[in-house]
């Protein structure tokens, strides 16, 4: 029987990371993945394809535009979508690969299969042919991720009624592509199809799009997408979603009751995503699980059973990579003994649609429902000369501080560039900066980062130079 120090069922972002932290850190490490290929959601069918299709599509929409900046391109320029759709594959494959070649690089064990829990100290592989081995896990680290979800009465086809994965790899850019909701995911990919030609419609149930985020945000990411021909319909709860041939109905109702109807060719079901623990047989090892599959842990992410650790989207918090990324190195570094934290406060969330949307820390309204005194400095990017220079006028940076302390509380931009610029205000946060700290740091110029200073100064005392 192969007996390891750690055993980590799942290579997703948080699964790989942990697992080459355990085996720097000196552990013996085996991790286990279900599918022929590394990287999990995230590398797969989640955040590099994602940005992959944006990057092309983005490209394709800069072309509408280059006669304003004196390059005229005579000729007709088409999509090919099948060419798009492989280079994202390529991608895909070359990082996938990249996991691989560090699992080789740090002696990681590798194990293609499905793993599940005998006890709890015994993890089952189940490979594709039906044969299995048991590994011996001093501790096991459960890194199973996330699947989309979707509403118990809609049906997905994955060909018309789709979720984000079938989205990835359409053959045809749609007529009109239905999203229902207006999170994150949604909005990233009907910005993909809007590029190429697509009419999109989002349907959300909340009063605005990425309604996690700062109300501010929202509101600017709406006006700029809608600027751009995205439809949306905020406040309206979906009733069905029905398929007939190559047409798909949804009906919905609106704030006052009122049924709305949609007619399209393709659906997207973007509701969010849930915890996957399908067939880890957790209960084997005693491991508590919630009703909607969650897996319970403390503050050290640690299970009810001690030598059980769980991460990433399977655990309560945001379902995002670099959090799983944090978490599944904070297990490592405890299993050798040492004493790391996560702060989560500082977790960054970005949208890569364009502009980009990025925040970290309390937005307005959480420091309005907590009753902390704040004040608050924004900047808008269309007062940038680098932003006029690029023709990327849209957004801005807001920066919440201390109304007594002046120390930084949040910060929420949206703009060219922002899911770069976001460090910037999470290594401030992390020292504990005030907005005059910031205020008083050398940005280069021209740049997207004077918006932070300019915002700070806001902040600080109300004078920003440049607006």
């Amino acid at each position: 029987m192969n007996s390891f120090d750690v055993v980590i069922i799942g290579s997703g972002p948080g699964g790989y990371v942990s697992a080459i932290r355990c085996a720097q850190l000196g552990l013996k490490t085996a991790i286990i993945e279900k599918y022929s290929t590394l990287g999990g959601t995230c590398l797969n069918v989640g955040c590099i394809p994602s940005k992959a299709l944006l990057a092309s599509s983005h490209h394709y929409e800069e072309l509408q535009h280059f006669a304003d900046h004196g390059i005229e391109v005579s000729g007709k320029v088409k999509v090919n979508l099948e060419k798009m759709i492989a280079r994202k594959q390529a991608v895909v494959d070359q990082t996938s690969g990249g996991v691989k070649f560090l699992m080789d690089k740090n002696k990681i064990t590798v194990f293609e299969g499905v793993g599940s829990f005998e006890s709890a100290t015994q993890v089952k592989v189940t490979k594709a042919d039906g044969s299995s081995e048991i590994l011996e896990a001093k501790n096991t680290i459960i890194a199973t991720g996330s699947k989309p979800s979707t509403l118990p009465f809609i049906k997905l086809d994955k060909e018309r009624i789709i979720t984000s994965t079938e989205a990835l790899k359409l053959p045809e850019v749609p007529k009109h592509l239905i999203i229902i909701g207006g999170g994150v995911i949604g909005i990233e990919l009907g910005q993909v199809y809007l590029r190429l030609g697509a009419q999109v419609s989002v349907v959300e149930f909340m009063d605005r799009i990425i309604p996690g985020m700062d109300a501010g945000l929202s509101k600017e990411l709406t006006k700029v997408l809608k600027k751009q021909g995205m439809k949306f319909y905020t406040s309206h709860k979906v009733k069905s979603v029905e398929r007939k041939g190559k047409n798909v109905t949804v009906q919905a109702d609106d704030a006052k009751g009122n049924t709305v109807i949609f007619d399209g060719d393709y659906c997207l079901v973007a509701v969010g995503r849930r915890p996957y623990t399908d067939g880890l047989n957790a209960e084997k090892a005693g491991v508590k699980v919630t009703d909607r599959g969650m897996i319970e842990v403390n503050d050290h992410l640690q299970t009810n059973i001690p030598n059980i650790y769980a991460i990433g989207d399977v655990v309560r918090g945001a379902m995002l990579a670099h959090k799983a990324e944090e978490e599944g190195t904070m297990v490592a570094e405890i299993l050798a003994g040492q004493k790391p934290h996560i702060d989560y406060n500082l977790i960054p969330g970005v949208v890569y649609t364009w502009p980009e949307v990025a925040a970290v820390g309390k937005t307005e309204e959480q420091l309005k429902e907590a009753g902390i005194a704040y004040k608050a400095g924004s900047f808008p990017f269309k007062a940038l000369g680098r932003a006029r220079a690029s023709a990327d006028n849209d957004g801005f940076v807001k920066i919440l501080a201390d109304a007594k302390t002046d120390e930084v509380l949040g910060v929420h931009m949206i703009g060219a560039r922002c899911a770069d610029l976001i460090a910037e205000a999470v290594t401030a946060m992390e020292f504990r900066a005030s907005a005059e700290d910031i205020s008083r740091m050398s940005h280069a110029h021209p740049t997207f980062a004077e918006a932070v200073k300019e915002a700070a100064l806001a902040a600080t005392d109300n004078r920003a130079l440049h607006v």
